[in-house]
């Protein structure tokens, strides 16, 4: 053989070698796959739920119209500091301005025709004292007292009838002055005009029509972020519970708050479409709102629902779910009776209602180990676990695809993690 053939086979099984020690290193092995791991390790835990809504003055108050007129005046602008009993609106008043005079005229009018009926029952009470006494002395007849008895009782009802009139155009005349007295509207309370709705010129439809805001006083000394917890999150949620409040229009900014309120009742949004959706109001008074804060700015809250200072906590994606069939043990030892085996592997896991097993997946020479655990609360990044691992027990964190889906029981793994750099 030629040396030069020599060195051709030579080169040629380096290169084999080359490739095979390539392959089993990236491998880790036959069927290796590829993982990351991390030691089980306590820390705190902060389970919060995420919810957005918008700021809004924690006391304000809509003001509309309880009579339906053209607004002739408007005695403040929008962003006005205003006092308590401060002018605010004028209505046009000439209408029921009339209404008042009309009243009053009904009320001399029905208060004579009272006073004339009073003066007829006295007469004729007069007439039926008389024929009384005459009948005694035997000098009037039966039939001619009963006329007189009559016609006293007769008199009488219109007198009671009157007197009644009276107080009904009486209580017409109050009601006249009263719409008369709501087309002049003052501050209810001390505050800023957050909302001007209404020009002069344009009409007030009146409370009892429809909402029909002219403008609203806020108190922006203290506001709220109103925002919407979806109903599977709500019965986390309690009245102080801390939170964190971000703004839209205040990137850099974080405000703290607490849960003042919860809404008792659902909110239904797409009713009866594939986007049905159902909150529930929860307020979050802002503690440092400070003066950048306004009305209607889009914001979003973490309510903080609970909090474990020293839990053992795995990353949330460590956590797996197989069901008791797919948890046999891969290639398992010879038994004299393999079937019972299998089974009593597969009975070692407890699924839950859905049929299926938590487990988190420990790394032991080179092979994993599925240990069902049992779960408690969870943060953004990491789960809390109850039961089933201890610290420093080394777990696989990653890849996804891997822990959703590739490993199994004595699935043989080969570990990448990649060094922490100083």
């Amino acid at each position: 053989m030629s040396k030069k053939r020599i060195i051709i086979i030579a080169i040629s099984l380096i290169l084999v070698i080359v490739i095979v020690v390539a392959i089993l290193s990236r491998n880790g092995g036959k069927d290796a796959i590829a993982i990351q791991t991390a030691k089980v390790q306590k820390q705190k835990v902060v389970e919060t739920v995420t919810a957005t809504g918008r700021i809004q003055p924690q006391t304000q108050v809509k003001i509309s119209a309880d009579v339906a007129a053209k607004i002739t005046k408007l005695g403040v602008e929008e962003g006005d500091w205003v006092e308590r009993g401060q002018f605010l609106v004028q209505l046009d008043r000439e209408r029921f301005l009339a209404a008042v005079e009309r009243s009053e005229a009904n009320v001399r009018s029905a208060e004579a025709e009272a006073k004339l009926a009073e003066e007829n029952m006295k007469k004729v009470e007069k007439d039926h004292d008389r024929t009384r006494g005459l009948f005694d002395r035997k000098l009037e007849s039966q039939a001619l007292l009963d006329q007189a008895y009559a016609a006293y009782q007769v008199e009488k009802a219109r007198f009671q009838s009157a007197l009644e009139m009276v107080e009904q155009v009486r209580a017409t005349l109050k009601q006249a002055q009263d719409d008369l007295s709501k087309t002049t509207i003052y501050a209810p309370m001390a505050g800023t005009i957050s909302a001007l709705n209404k020009e002069e010129g344009e009409i007030a439809l009146g409370s009892q029509f429809q909402e029909d805001v002219i403008l609203i006083v806020s108190d922006l000394n203290g506001m709220e972020a109103l925002v919407d917890v979806d109903e599977n999150d709500i019965v986390n949620v309690a009245t102080g519970d801390s939170a964190t409040i971000e703004v839209d229009a205040l990137p850099d900014k974080i405000f703290k708050g607490v849960v003042m309120e919860i809404a008792s009742s659902a909110k239904i949004s797409g009713q009866g479409s594939s986007d049905q959706k159902t909150d529930f109001e929860v307020k979050v008074y802002v503690l440092n709102a400070g003066d950048e804060l306004r009305p209607g700015m889009t914001a979003s809250s973490d309510i903080v629902t609970d909090v474990r200072d020293s839990a053992l906590a795995i990353p949330i994606q460590s956590v797996a779910v197989r069901t008791p069939e797919q948890l046999k043990p891969l290639n398992p030892e010879p038994k004299p009776d393999a079937a019972i085996a299998d089974d009593s592997a597969a009975q070692m896991y407890r699924p839950g209602k859905d049929g299926f097993v938590e487990v988190v997946f420990l790394v032991n020479d080179g092979l994993v180990e599925a240990k069902q655990v049992k779960t408690g609360i969870q943060s953004d990044t990491h789960i809390e676990i109850i039961d089933g691992l201890s610290e420093n027990d080394e777990i696989v964190i990653g890849n996804y695809r891997a822990i959703s889906q590739d490993l199994r029981n004595g699935s043989n793994v080969m570990v990448q993690n990649t060094p922490v750099k100083p």
